[in-house]
């Protein structure tokens, strides 16, 4: 009998399972709406595994600009394999069910991943810096040792800032809430079904989106900042162009990362006049485009990954 009273009290404090809805008030259309996600995270799949393959098996390849576009496709595919077939099998097959313990892991991979993601961002906007303001000093401010130890620090600073979003979670009651009105688990999605305070998830998630993703973008647009000045102090019309049409891919895509990211974190605390439909498919979208769009614009955008799929399809023909 005891024992019976203690499992209960166990699951009035944190439920054996949450339900994803998906998408509130969509729910007729999650077949078709899949279709568009499913063959975005295809994209995402074959453009990333694409740029990984070729990099690996290319030693004249292994060069700064490449090796932090391996790690980019890595994070990449990660970041959409979290979230994406859970919400297809949600959609497609009505698995709506997710168990409290994967809950937090999908929670934790989610924004650990995206903040690694983001510090990649940083580390190759600091590279193209370097490659152009400081072309002489390149290969000794860029060497393999340096490259390996901007890398683990990309995937240190994750784990370690979204980390303690676990413990919030934990700490917090539930009393029995267990629907989630979203495809996936996220910080903030969790914490709203407390029974409790959750001043300190809010006050916490602020602080890591502002003072270590905002710095990001803060650097980051330092970086190109630096870079359009050196490249207008260029004699030729045709380079400037080219340097430009790069930078400007380069910043959209970083802008599509972003501002959907920012949309969501904000929308949580903020945002409470925000269409759910819009919030959920915005957030899906920042997890999403960008592993698609990222093999294209610093990939096949780049000269000699271009060369190397050619002469690769050539070969099969």
């Amino acid at each position: 009998m005891m024992l019976s009273a203690s499992v209960l009290n166990d699951t009035a404090f944190h439920p054996a399972t949450f339900v994803l809805l998906g998408i509130p008030g969509m729910q007729d259309q999650h077949v078709w709406i899949a279709i568009p996600f499913c063959s975005m995270y295809i994209l995402a799949l074959v453009g990333n595994g694409t740029i990984l393959y070729i990099i690996i098996t290319d030693r004249a390849l292994h060069e700064p600009m490449y090796l932090f576009l391996c790690l980019l496709s890595i994070t990449d595919l990660v970041l959409c394999s979290t979230t994406l077939p859970k919400m297809l099998a949600i959609f497609w097959l009505s698995s709506h069910v997710i168990s409290y313990h994967g809950c937090l892991t999908q929670m934790f991979f989610v924004h650990a991943v995206f903040a690694t993601e983001s510090a990649v961002l940083l580390a190759m906007a600091f590279d193209r810096y370097v490659a152009i303001c400081r072309p002489l000093h390149y290969t000794s401010i860029l060497n393999a040792i340096v490259i390996g130890k901007i890398g683990l620090a990309c995937v240190m600073r994750g784990l370690l800032f979204v980390f303690p979003f676990v413990i919030l979670i934990e700490r917090l009651p539930f009393c029995g809430h267990h629907i989630i009105a979203h495809t996936y688990c996220e910080h903030m999605g969790i914490a709203k079904l407390a029974c409790a305070s959750i001043k300190p998830n809010t006050i916490y998630g602020l602080t890591v989106a502002l003072s270590v993703t905002g710095m990001d973008v803060v650097l980051i647009a330092t970086s190109y900042i630096l870079i359009l000045q050196a490249v207008l102090r260029l004699p030729s019309k045709d380079a400037q162009f080219r340097a430009f049409s790069t930078c400007g891919a380069h910043i959209c895509v970083i802008l599509v990362f972003y501002i959907p990211a920012f949309f969501s974190f904000f929308t949580h605390r903020f945002g409470h006049h925000v269409p759910p439909q819009v919030h959920i498919i915005l957030a899906n979208l920042y997890l999403l485009v960008p592993p698609v769009l990222n093999p294209l614009v610093y990939g096949i955008n780049t000269k000699q990954i271009r060369l190397r799929i050619f002469d690769f399809f050539i070969k099969r023909r």
